[in-house]
């Protein structure tokens, strides 16, 4: 009996110590991930900034917000900007 007991024992320390592994490199995949996304979103910024849009319109007004890109790709024109959340 206390051999199996410690059989089970061993098993059981085994299957941890995968798990802390697994958890780990999945920890940092994770990690590699979110600094992928944060690039991407750079990315994303830079060419709306670059594309004029932008928050809010500078100039003569002629450039169109992200909101107001976004309505005008959906329904073909541009239309009043969405209201943002606070």
């Amino acid at each position: 009996m206390r051999e199996r007991l410690e059989q089970r024992l061993q098993e059981l320390k085994t299957e941890f110590g995968k798990g802390q592994q697994t958890l780990q490199e999945l920890e940092q995949q994770a990690a590699t991930v979110r600094q992928t996304l944060l690039r991407i979103s750079g990315a994303i910024q830079m060419l709306e900034e670059e594309l004029g849009y932008t928050d809010q319109p500078q100039g003569d007004g002629s450039e169109l917000s992200v909101e107001e890109a976004k309505s005008a790709d959906a329904t073909g024109s541009a239309s009043a900007p969405a209201s943002r959340p606070g």
